[in-house]
């Protein structure tokens, strides 16, 4: 915990290491970003990744972006709370800022995939973990069509990937609570629920 002579205003003593995961499409942003806005004092986790950077892509805001090799260095020397591969490329959690958070009472929260969330629960327990699952597999293959980003082929893939997930999910015993993104409103205030009342038992 900062000592008392750098405290700032707005630090608590309930920091919170939130994850929240789900298969693409199922609406896990939407919901991790009003739990952000919902919260005081609430921290987005931003991933470093070894994924090519796109033109619309800040960097520090949507991701760190660095090379492959330099994400192994960083690996090697401990500076990663998770990491893992998703779809050929290589994504994790910086430790530093995460501990720096935690320790200043905020609510940290990650939104990283199953691999990294089991690695998550193991270095540290005591965090809170949400998986956001679709109503129905025919629902979440609809949500991927309606986005027309992808051809079908590609719609295919992140389908058989969201149907591994979510049952990587289930067996891994990494999760606290499962909410089924039904009706989002009802989701996004279940997952606020969830995160208040866990962090006001802290």
């Amino acid at each position: 915990m900062p000592s008392r002579a750098h405290r700032l205003p707005t630090d608590t003593e309930n920091g919170m290491l939130l994850v929240i995961s789900g298969p693409s499409g199922v609406g896990k942003t939407t919901i991790t970003r009003a739990v952000e806005r919902s919260i005081p004092g609430a921290v987005f986790s931003i991933s470093a990744t070894t994924r090519p950077r796109t033109g619309v892509d800040v960097e520090g805001v949507d991701y760190y972006f660095i090379g492959e090799d330099e994400f192994d260095r960083r690996v090697g020397s401990g500076e990663f709370l998770e990491h893992a591969v998703y779809n050929g490329h290589k994504y994790g959690t910086l430790r530093a800022p995460v501990e720096t958070n935690l320790a200043r009472g905020r609510l940290m929260i990650l939104e990283i995939d199953v691999q990294g969330a089991k690695q998550i629960k193991e270095r540290m327990p005591e965090a809170f973990a949400i998986f956001i699952l679709p109503p129905s597999e025919e629902a979440l293959l609809g949500r991927l069509r309606s986005r027309k980003r992808e051809s079908e082929d590609d719609i295919q893939r992140r389908f058989r990937l969201a149907q591994q997930e979510i049952a990587e999910a289930r067996r891994s015993g990494a999760y606290d609570a499962f909410i089924i993104n039904d009706q989002l409103d009802k989701a996004i205030m279940e997952a606020i629920r969830l995160v208040t009342d866990r962090r006001a038992r802290l």
